[in-house]
């Protein structure tokens, strides 16, 4: 028995030769022919499983393993059909292989896609021995997704469904009739089904829509190999649709036929190889079939590729990078080859329209007037992108331009870095009207941006080795570009209306953009990125000729793009003097406007999961604070007595508005520490009292009121009940449990013994909780844990999600006292988990501390939270007591975190 002389063609230049001079393949037709059976053909797929993942490890080429797979089922499966196929029958089926495997190509854990052709429908002797074939397979262990059709199903299926016909369009016949193979070739042809105009309209939107499943970037932190932008599935459009219109059978045709240059096919089958290469590991790490890229697997495939770590850049992050450039590659030739696919099939080949004397447009893509352009005037090089953005109206760049871009690169020098015309080229570029996140977006693609800002060029495809990051350093930049830009824009001013408007009402926006730019270019060198990248920041905005004032101000937005964030999510708020602080740092409102508008691009570009209606009330809370103390002037800023005044007017008219008596506000508010107004805004001691109002007699009622939305940008869960120490324990454990994520908590005691706590929560996803099915779960769960508090658990038994279990975060305990407001401050970093809270106040109650408040703080796998504390007689703790809860935490933390 021999293999089918029209088995697997090189479709993709693999390395067919070396996939065939396997000792394994030569013997497969003898030991099927002496034993066929289902534990033999078990141990020949475990035989030849092993010896490929041996040939991969020995880093052979990665093509020839993919293809000796495939040719390793094609003789498993041809030896099968001669044998369980009574022969005659056999030879009226066919035998093909579609989709991957029909390419011939098979990963250790791909899909093994038949089709069986028939030349009229089965009878039921012959049903029969199809399915038992087919049975016989799957115990083997070949999970086969097969289909038995006729020539005309095959043609009615593939009209119906684009992804039917691309199937089937890569078959490959192995065994049986010959004729129904070439029968259903004549009925898929171009000009029954699926026209090659057609064809690629939907192949192109095909690609659109699953580009969007991924954000539209190829930079995700767990990208997946095969559908992701820039992915195999990207290649794979570019040979479809050749195929469909020229009949190509491997990339090496598009050469042929003028459609690549030698350079870039070389460049297209490198970059193959390395995807092919992570998805064989994949495969083999895993043991099943797996494309995504995720946190678990990149450090051991890092690993396993012989990566290692270097004294600013982990082994995972070098592999990473390496990953992301590939997919820059594939993105940009995929980009250029459909391009030119669309003017061979689609365009009419109007003359070109010139548009001034150096470029032109052709078939509504912008197009140099001769491929010498760049050499002879290279600021063309910037000049393209400012007539795009002149031009909305274009599709994008001509091939042959994209082409002569790369080929002169090299010209963006130091020279013309110090070129005066550059410089007001690339200042038009982010000053424009619009397109400018678009233009910064295709001037990174195509390599201009990162020659134009060389310490650019140094993060493009670098990752960040961490949950917080969603993206690459250059990808988060350029989101924290586009959503400074949307909020420049009047159409976008729903998302964030007050933001919007200061960005709207800055003089220089551009400085904003600039910032944006710069804020992260430093990652990756060693020491503060934010200090690195200011001095880079201040240097290029005066060599592109901004004002010293207009520079320095770049530079201080890249120094302190952290801060507002920081305080605003770690300190209180509510103190004055943090308030004061601030105000003094920022000096002025122009300062504060143009770090808030940042702050609010940047969190938002990090991790879409991560910005909600809490981060967006908090930041703006803590602006108008800031931005009100310093209208008051930095010498005489706000004190805590009057705010105090200023809060209670402001509850006081609302309550009476509301219909509640004075005597009862004052009977309300006369048990609540001076330190309660201060924490919270008139709109939220109102709602409290109206909870409280009757409930400050002797006999004194637990309560607990659960508000859907809060001015906060969060339900607010209020738990009026007799005061424990482990009633944060308690109440963490219940909402914890519940899969809510507390964002802050505030505890006042009460002098009638009572306590009043509020806790501020989200769900998982960062929503408010507005279903009143949902609202009342969650006032049920907390009464009954007041109630009957043994039923109620001091632990949560959800489990941590599985990338957050992936990551190791070192303990981190801080204990400091604040004199001035006569508390401890306890600053905590962990690894995020359920429980976590649960656990801390757990030790707070066995070692006898009294919790005020806590900022709760989740930064992707990370935990930073701060806890405002003092001992029983409401006293900052002294150095004994905070060194034996620091002790205490560790002990009850510390396996956990290794856990």
């Amino acid at each position: 028995m021999a293999f089918n002389d029209g088995a697997a063609p090189d479709d993709y230049g693999g390395d067919v030769q070396s996939s065939l001079d396997w000792p394994l393949l030569d013997r497969l037709p003898a030991l099927l022919a002496a034993d066929a059976g289902t534990e033999a053909c078990r141990q020949l797929r475990r035989q030849a499983r092993e010896e490929l993942q041996q040939r991969f490890a020995a880093e052979e080429p990665v093509e020839a393993l993919v293809r000796a797979g495939a040719r390793f089922v094609d003789g498993l499966l041809i030896a099968l059909w001669q044998q369980r196929l009574a022969a005659e029958f056999g030879q009226q089926l066919a035998l093909i292989a579609v989709g991957g495997y029909g390419r011939g190509e098979l990963h250790p854990c791909s899909d093994i896609d038949i089709l069986i052709l028939i030349p009229a429908p089965l009878e039921e002797a012959q049903r029969v021995q199809v399915e038992q074939l087919i049975a016989f397979l799957w115990d083997i262990g070949l999970e086969v997704g097969h289909s038995v059709r006729t020539v005309a199903e095959c043609a009615e299926e593939s009209a119906a469904d684009v992804s039917t016909m691309t199937t089937l369009m890569e078959a490959r016949q192995l065994a049986g009739n010959p004729e129904l193979m070439q029968a259903m070739r004549m009925a898929l042809a171009p000009d029954r089904v699926w026209p090659v105009r057609e064809f690629f309209e939907a192949k192109v939107r095909e690609q659109h829509q699953r580009h969007l499943k991924a954000n539209d970037t190829g930079f995700n932190l767990e990208p997946n190999v095969k559908t992701g932008p820039g992915g195999l599935r990207d290649i794979q459009t570019i040979g479809w649709v050749a195929k469909r219109h020229f009949g190509a059978e491997s990339l090496d045709e598009l050469v042929t036929h003028g459609f690549l240059t030698p350079g870039e096919l070389r460049r297209l089958k490198q970059a193959q190889t390395m995807l092919w290469k992570v998805r064989f590991g994949l495969h083999v790490l895993t043991g099943r079939h797996e494309d995504r890229l995720l946190f678990d697997y990149q450090i051991r495939l890092a690993q396993s590729f012989g990566y290692e770590d270097a004294t600013y850049t982990l082994a995972v992050e070098q592999l990473m990078q390496r990953y992301y450039r590939t997919v820059i590659d594939v993105k940009l030739l995929n980009e250029l080859l459909l391009q030119l696919f669309r003017e061979a099939i689609l365009s009419d080949n109007a003359p070109p329209q010139p548009l001034n004397a150096r470029f032109q447009i052709r078939n509504e893509y912008l197009e140099a007037i001769s491929e010498d352009v760049f050499a002879r005037q290279p600021s063309t090089l910037l000049e393209l992108f400012v007539l795009l953005q002149q031009n909305p109206q274009l599709r994008g760049v001509r091939a042959g331009t994209i082409r002569a871009v790369a080929r002169n690169l090299w010209l963006i020098d130091e020279e013309f870095r110090q070129n005066p015309r550059n410089h007001r080229l690339f200042l038009d570029i982010l000053r424009a009207p619009r397109g400018v996140t678009h233009e910064l977006r295709r001037m990174n693609d195509y390599g201009v941006l990162g020659r134009y800002i060389p310490s650019f060029g140094r993060v493009v495809g670098r990752m960040q080795y961490d949950l917080f990051h969603a993206y690459t350093v250059d990808a988060h930049t350029l989101f924290v570009v586009s959503n400074a830009r949307r909020l420049a824009m009047p159409q976008y001013d729903h998302e964030l209306p007050h933001v919007s408007q200061i960005m709207q009402l800055l003089p220089k926006q551009e400085v904003v953009y600039l910032g944006a730019l710069f804020h992260d270019i430093a990652k990756g060198r060693g020491g503060d990125h934010s200090e690195l990248g200011a001095v880079d920041a201040e240097a290029f905005c005066l060599e592109q000729g901004l004002s010293r004032y207009d520079a320095r101000m770049v530079a201080w937005l890249v120094k302190n793009h952290l801060v507002l964030s920081s305080t605003a999510q770690k300190q209180d708020i509510g103190d004055p003097l943090v308030i004061a602080n601030f105000a003094r740092l920022v000096g002025d409102e122009i300062h504060l406007d143009h770090l808030y508008v940042l702050t609010c691009a940047d969190v938002r570009g990090t991790n879409p999961k991560l910005w909600n209606s809490w981060k967006a009330s908090l930041f703006h809370d803590f602006y108008e604070k800031v931005k009100r103390a310093l209208r008051r002037g930095l010498e005489s800023p706000i004190d805590q007595d009057e705010l105090m005044r200023e809060h209670q007017f402001g509850a006081r008219k609302l309550l009476l508005e509301g219909g509640v008596a004075g005597p009862e506000i004052d009977r309300t508010w006369e048990r609540l520490p001076a330190a309660y107004f201060l924490r919270y805004t008139p709109v939220e001691i109102a709602r409290h009292t109206r909870v409280l109002a009757g409930r400050a007699g002797a006999h004194d009622e637990a309560a607990v009121s659960v508000a859907g939305q809060s001015e906060r940008g969060t339900t607010e869960v209020l738990i009026y009940a007799p005061h424990r120490r482990h009633g944060f324990a308690r109440a963490t454990a219940v909402l914890d449990q519940l899969g809510l994520n507390i964002v802050d908590a505030q505890i006042t005691p009460i002098d009638n013994g009572f306590s009043l706590d509020s806790y501020h929560v989200l769900e998982e996803d960062g929503t408010v909780i507005t279903d009143s099915d949902r609202l009342g779960e969650i006032e049920r769960a907390l009464w009954n844990s007041i109630q009957r508090p043994e039923e109620s658990p001091l632990s949560v038994s959800r489990r941590a999600s599985r990338q957050a279990r992936g990551f190791r975060t070192a303990l981190q305990i801080t204990i400091s006292v604040d004199e001035r407001n006569h508390r401890s401050v306890l600053e905590l970093v962990a690894g995020d988990r359920p429980g976590l809270l649960c656990d801390i106040g757990k030790v707070l109650w066995e070692e006898r501390i009294d919790l005020l408040a806590a900022k709760v703080g989740t930064f992707g796998e990370r935990a930073e939270d701060v806890f405002y504390l003092t001992d029983r007689n409401q006293q900052p703790l002294d150095a004994v007591t905070a060194e034996r809860l620091r002790g205490q935490l560790l002990e009850a933390l510390g396996p956990r975190q290794a856990a």
